[in-house]
């Protein structure tokens, strides 16, 4: 697929609410296969549509660790339905480059959301991982 131009701020794309999709077209996993090449590219460990020009719900984040290789997940309309606990974390943005800052998440959090086949899954997740899904899932509401 093809890696794109990343969005940064303050552009207005980065602040609309964006839009459900609606179907699991071709199109869409067209999307999120640019969103994994271009959050790679970037290197980054999450990437949210907006940040490459859309206004779908889809976030793409990839914590893997050199010793726990290919945690790549897929969220389309993704939900936290469950959050415990508080943790400070430093978070960064590629689409505010260069910045970073303290800032406080919930410490385990459980999302749910279809993959690019249409089933729908959770996930639960702590540490990096429970800081990278809201992070990535931020701009989509």
């Amino acid at each position: 697929m093809a890696i794109k131009d990343l969005v940064l701020y303050p552009d207005d794309v980065l602040r609309v609410q964006c839009r459900p999709v609606e179907e699991i077209t071709d199109d869409v996993r067209a999307l999120v296969k640019d969103m994994i090449d271009t959050m790679y590219d970037a290197p980054g460990i999450g990437l949210a549509a907006p940040q490459i020009g859309s206004d779908l719900r889809i976030c793409v984040i990839d914590t893997s660790a050199p010793d726990d290789p290919d945690n790549l997940w897929v969220l389309i309309n993704p939900e936290i339905i469950q959050k415990e606990g508080k943790i400070v974390w430093e978070e960064g943005c590629l689409s505010i480059p260069g910045v970073f800052h303290d800032v406080k998440r919930a410490e385990s959090v459980t999302v749910r959301a279809p993959d690019v086949n249409g089933a729908t899954y959770e996930l639960a997740a702590s540490g990096l991982e429970a800081v990278c899904l809201p992070h990535a899932l931020d701009p989509l509401t």
